[in-house]
């Protein structure tokens, strides 16, 4: 938990400055960054890291995600939403029980970490069994309890989602882990009824807790919505208290000016997923608008079995090229891009106090980039080498809370090979599922 990285190429710290350093130290002690370029390096610490041809930089956030789906990538195919959620909950009935619930987090931490995602806002089935499973790979992993109207998947009634959001505090705690906030996910606004989604929100004022579901992610939500209570998502999230603690909405392709100005009114972020939302057709979410009109923005994947990957990389990218389309390459700012999938995310999900920057008192959540390949020469923009060159392939070394979970590429917390077989073992169920 204690290191200094050695004469780092570069550091981007993405401060409020969006700082570039070049040939620099960094000390980390029990998981802290201690200091930037001392003018002497402390003696007690032992483990050198060495940062030539390195660029390091704060781990990439994801701001939305469903990480258990990596089950089923690739499993709904050429569908929109709907046809996208028809075949997905054929397919989690058969074989997303509370065990493979944690075998697919265990995945989707992997390959988050293998390509430099440090912390992930993760809605999913049986948080009690994805919570720990996200932890055992390394990941700083923000979840919680999943609120529907109906029982789902996981068989539990109204009353029992409840009990559950009770006891998240003290279970959280006790499962450890990296510092995460406490988080309560209802689904959505047309999966909960408003009179559910008071409860919720009156529980999470109570516990200190902030919320997180599913918002506009599409034109038929809105329209289902508006039909069934004559007001948009986002105003049924306001009338039913849901806004009245931090809140994070997932998506958030279809805000009208007026669900722009109450989510700004209430501090509300929003999670912009742009290859989920291209790859289902469901929109493109106008990011540069948002954020200019004082909306806090982080990026995000969606699961695997919408965007088929956990990578930030390309979202980075996609968000960029997405501006360049709705308004001018002149507004693409790599900067802001870079902030989006680091610090505005944490800013989005609540953490940024602790994690998002490389700032003396932050914790070490750090990713190493192997500056010696090929497509990353010759560096002239950093911002712009890491918005539209790099990739997961060149993070070679990802620490989180100082703690190194990813050395020379391969992950130190777990057994790849045995996970793999894991994997292998229980996806042959999905072979006896039918859906047209």
């Amino acid at each position: 938990m204690s290191f200094i990285v050695k004469n780092a190429r570069y550091v981007y710290t993405v401060n409020s400055t969006d700082q570039v350093l070049e040939n620099t130290t960094v000390v980390v002690r029990d998981g802290v960054i201690e200091a930037i370029n001392p003018a002497s390096l402390p003696t007690d610490i032992k483990e050198i890291y060495d940062g030539t041809d390195r660029l390091i930089m704060p781990g990439l956030i994801n701001t939305h995600s469903h990480l258990a789906m990596v089950l089923l990538r690739g499993w709904a195919e050429s569908v929109n939403l709907d046809g996208f959620l028809e075949r997905v909950w054929a397919a989690e009935g058969a074989i997303m029980d509370k065990e493979t619930c944690a075998l697919g987090t265990e995945l989707g931490a992997a390959e988050a970490i293998q390509s430099g995602t440090t912390t992930v806002l993760d809605m999913y089935l049986n948080p009690d069994a994805t919570h720990p499973a996200a932890i055992k790979v390394g990941l700083r992993h923000v979840t919680g309890p999943i609120f529907f109207d109906f029982p789902g998947l996981d068989g539990l009634e109204w009353d029992q989602r409840i009990e559950l959001g009770k006891k998240w505090p003290v279970m959280l705690e006790a499962m450890g882990g990296p510092e995460v906030p406490i988080y309560f996910m209802p689904h959505g606004t047309y999966t909960d009824s408003p009179e559910h989604l008071s409860e919720v929100a009156e529980l999470a004022q109570d516990l200190n807790a902030r919320i997180h579901l599913h918002v506009s992610e599409t034109l038929n939500e809105n329209n289902t919505v508006q039909e069934q209570y004559k007001k948009s998502p986002t105003q049924a999230c306001e009338d039913t208290g849901i806004l009245n603690v931090p809140t994070v909405f997932g998506h958030g392709v279809h805000l009208s000016e007026s669900d722009i100005a109450i989510a700004k009114m209430h501090g509300t972020a929003v999670a912009h997923c742009p290859s989920s939302n291209l790859k289902l057709g469901s929109g493109i979410a106008d990011y540069l608008h948002y954020v200019k009109s004082g909306l806090r923005v982080g990026l995000g994947t969606d699961g695997c079995s919408s965007s088929n990957d956990l990578d930030m990389w390309p979202v980075m990218r996609l968000a960029a090229n997405l501006i360049s389309i709705k308004h001018s390459p002149s507004d693409v700012k790599p900067t802001q891009l870079v902030r989006a999938a680091t610090i505005d995310g944490a800013k989005a999900i609540g953490i940024d106090h602790l994690v998002g920057s490389i700032e003396v008192g932050k914790q070490a959540d750090l990713i190493a980039i192997d500056l010696t390949a090929l497509h990353l020469m010759p560096v002239h923009n950093v911002a712009a080498l890491l918005v539209f060159a790099a990739g997961r392939s060149d993070v070679v070394d990802v620490w989180v809370a100082g703690k190194q979970v990813l050395a020379g590429r391969h992950l130190t917390t777990i057994d790849e090979k045995e996970l793999r077989s894991r994997v292998s073992e229980r996806i042959k169920v999905l072979d006896q599922v039918k859906v047209k």
